[in-house]
């Protein structure tokens, strides 16, 4: 009979060492310890733990929350209606929905959630008439006063946001006039040049456009107050404009972001445990297939490895190899950690205090 615990670990860091054996794979594996480590780094990097506004579509868990409230941070950015309440059940007091949505439903469950729970913060996106009149009509001219909205600006990604112009400025007057202005969002996620001078230069254009508008709204006694940047540029945006930064991929880091951005100090800490069941002279196929990496990167690119990711099915990775056994255990680094995350509903975490336990994450609740 095949002895799976006698089985090596390949690819793994060196925090991997004492994974238990009896897992059945792909799994997610996290450690905390990098995690508060990347945190620290980020808050470096940008001025201080009480400038962060960490994105949760990184990792969508409540347990990350709470430990990031205990490190300091007193804000959170998040995606979907689901990860607005995971943040606020964690115990947090200002959150941000950044998804200028005009959808009735999600318009009324983020109300909901706001009305639990009177003692936090609780924001909203909007970046055209048709998303104030959305807004409007949900709450039928009524106020939540721990509910506020805040114009997000298009910076020159496409996707979302208003034009950074004064005719911007009239959203503003809108909110104002019903009781719910909150300020400004920008998003720069264009903005991912490996070189650090070329992406200050375009973060500097953006600024001193944010600027002129946010200058221009004082001026009208409109709120100024800014949320701001993304992973290759939180480090840009200055003190004096921005009030809050949002990067997102710091917590796991991934095999992108180790290459792509050394000088922040993140340490990959997100991997997917997998087994390697079966093998050709050349070639070694794995349990973690698209399924349980996340595949909206190219083939080549989708997690680090030294050889060709050869082809990937559901259930199936096949990698060029020479040296991995049938029953070996390999670490697979995503490139992608975000999305990754994002197929589990769970993750074994070496915990800060040094032992393995399952912890819950929304997996892909929305």
């Amino acid at each position: 009979m095949f002895d799976l615990s006698s089985t090596a670990l390949k690819r793994a860091p060196s925090w991997a060492a004492s994974l238990p054996e009896e897992l059945q794979t792909p799994c997610f594996i996290v450690s905390e310890r990098g995690i508060v480590d990347n945190l620290h780094a980020t808050a470096r990097a940008c001025g201080g733990v009480e400038r962060l506004m960490p994105h949760v579509k990184t990792h969508r868990a409540g347990w990350i929350v709470k430990r990031l409230i205990r490190e300091g941070v007193t804000a959170f950015k998040t995606a979907t209606v689901a990860e607005v309440a995971m943040v606020l059940e964690a115990g947090a007091k200002h959150v941000v929905w950044a998804y200028p949505t005009v959808n009735p439903a999600h318009i009324r469950t983020v109300l909901a959630l706001a009305h639990a729970h009177p003692d936090a913060r609780v924001e909203a996106l909007v970046d055209s008439a048709a998303g104030v009149a959305a807004w409007r009509l949900a709450t039928n001219g009524a106020q939540l006063p721990n509910l506020s909205l805040l114009i997000d600006l298009d910076a020159g990604m496409g996707r979302t946001g208003a034009p950074i112009a004064t005719a911007t400025l009239q959203l503003a007057r809108e909110l104002a006039t019903l009781g719910c202005f909150g300020g400004w969002h920008v998003y720069d996620g264009h903005i991912h040049d490996l070189d650090h001078a070329t992406r200050r230069k375009r973060v500097a254009a953006i600024v001193g456009e944010v600027t002129a508008l946010t200058r221009a709204a004082e001026a009208e006694g409109l709120s100024r107050r800014l949320i701001a940047g993304g992973s290759y540029t939180f480090d840009l945006w200055p003190l004096t404009l921005a009030d809050f930064v949002s990067p997102g991929s710091w917590a796991y880091s991934s095999a992108q972001h180790d290459l792509e951005l050394p000088a922040l100090g993140w340490t990959p800490s997100a991997y997917v445990l997998a087994t390697v069941i079966s093998r050709n002279s050349t070639t070694a196929t794995l349990d973690a297939g698209s399924k349980a990496i996340s595949p909206d990167k190219p083939l080549a690119e989708r997690f680090r490895w030294d050889g060709k990711i050869v082809m990937m099915s559901e259930e199936h990775v096949v990698v060029e190899n020479t040296d991995l056994a049938v029953g070996d255990r390999v670490m697979l680094l995503p490139r992608h950690a975000c999305t990754t995350a994002y197929l589990y509903p769970c993750a074994m975490v070496l915990t800060a205090e040094g032992s393995w336990e399952v912890r819950e994450q929304l997996g892909n609740r929305r």
